[in-house]
């Protein structure tokens, strides 16, 4: 590798002032919430937690999503992503710290009893009900902290195991047969993580944590819909720090091609979103059936029915008007705007999906909100920039890392 290249990331103190500026708003807004809200009436405590629990489930399923993107390309044995693998390795490290977070406020939940976050929780309403009666054998408390427990705990462990697979290459040259052995490891750890990840993000992690918010209610695309808002939001995550660190003259092997397959992904995954946002809904407007329709009724019709369109014009109609060119994709600003914009539209997404089925009546966003946010974000900037701060920004001796520099769409 050529001496001029700059391997390893030095954070920039003007980054970290940022970072801690906003984690200092972030648990500033979290404290005078807490008083305000959090010993308030039972309806301002359960937006408390509601608030804390939309944003810590959002980054948490994010920055997982970095992870399955690192594997699900590592199944393939796919190289072009190579030269900037480090950046969702990186963001990949927040799992068992945001994953940390949303372990302890849903065992809060759960433990305190909290009805007025799951219904379900309230076992004389069970009995009354036959609805959820009937999901009872999965849905009860037992069984929702021990499937948390697991999937949480081997999100962490698999994407650890990943990352320091990925730390072998740095050491020394391989050749023909450690070469194959390294790759035969990483293949059988990212397939472990797949077939997790299918189990939980695919399926029932979005029943336990989001869709039993309104235990009535159930959708069979609604595990697949969260995992393209997740997903989509990762890549956007990472295609800002691809962005960052090419302004700071890192990633010299990284260039347009790579930003114009990340602009692609973006591109796809926003379409893939809105199909799936359309036939959920259209289904269920169609059929008109009120088990399935009172989802949607306060959403479309009630205070959040500004949220709900405007969610479709930025996750949708802005990717698939913007995106649509070639040149747009391998334009610095424009793909900066479009992730930020990404980004933002769904946590809106998780917004509505979360805090319209605590605060049914009237529409909550306000400072609280962005505090929360701002707090997670800060975490992201510090964390990430200190992961890429620990490890060569390009694995050196990886075996697909010359495909990777090559590259070319």
């Amino acid at each position: 590798m050529a001496s001029s290249i700059k391997e390893q990331f030095e954070i920039p103190s003007k980054l970290k002032t940022w970072a801690y500026a906003l984690i200092g708003f972030g648990l500033l807004a979290f404290i005078v919430g807490l008083i305000t809200k959090g010993r308030g009436t039972e309806e301002e405590q359960a937006q408390f937690i509601g608030i804390i629990m939309y944003n810590t489930i959002f980054w948490t399923l994010v920055c997982n999503a970095a992870m399955f993107f690192i594997c699900v390309h590592t199944l393939a044995w796919s190289g072009w992503q190579q030269v900037f693998r480090r950046i969702p390795e990186a963001i990949s490290t927040l799992v068992p710290i945001f994953g940390s977070i949303t372990l302890v406020l849903l065992l809060y939940i759960v433990f305190t009893g909290n009805h007025h976050i799951y219904h379900w929780l309230d076992t004389k309403a069970v009995e009354r009900d036959e609805i959820l009666k009937g999901k009872s054998g999965f849905l009860n408390a037992k069984f929702f902290v021990i499937w948390t427990v697991l999937t949480l705990g081997l999100w962490s462990l698999l994407g650890y195991r990943m990352r320091k697979l990925s730390s072998e290459a740095d050491g020394a040259a391989m050749d023909n047969a450690s070469g194959k052995i390294y790759i035969w490891k990483n293949t059988v750890t990212a397939s472990l993580f797949v077939v997790w990840f299918g189990l939980t993000v695919g399926s029932t992690i979005h029943w336990f944590w989001l869709m039993s918010l309104d235990a009535h209610w159930y959708s069979t695309m609604y595990s697949w819909y969260n995992f393209a808002s997740t997903f989509v939001s990762a890549i956007s995550l990472i295609t800002l720090w691809v962005i960052y660190l090419k302004n700071k003259g890192y990633l010299e092997y990284t260039n347009q091609e790579h930003l114009h397959d990340l602009g692609k992904y973006i591109f796809a995954f926003s379409i893939f979103w809105a199909y799936l946002w359309f036939a959920q809904y259209m289904l269920i407007w169609y059929s008109n059936q009120p088990e399935e329709t009172i989802y949607f009724k306060h959403r479309v019709q009630g205070p959040y029915k500004g949220i709900f369109f405007l969610n479709l014009i930025i996750n949708f109609v802005c990717p698939i008007l913007i995106l649509m060119k070639r040149s747009v994709k391998r334009n610095y600003t424009l793909m900066t705007f479009m992730a930020v914009l990404i980004l933002f539209g769904h946590w809106i997404d998780f917004y509505l999906e979360v805090m319209g089925s605590i605060s049914k009546d009237h529409v909550t966003l306000g400072w609280l909100d962005f505090g929360i946010l701002s707090l997670f974000v800060g975490l992201m900037i510090l964390f990430v920039a200190k992961a890429l701060a620990k490890k060569p920004l390009v694995s050196t001796y990886d075996p697909f890392l010359k495909e990777s520099i090559i590259h070319h769409t």
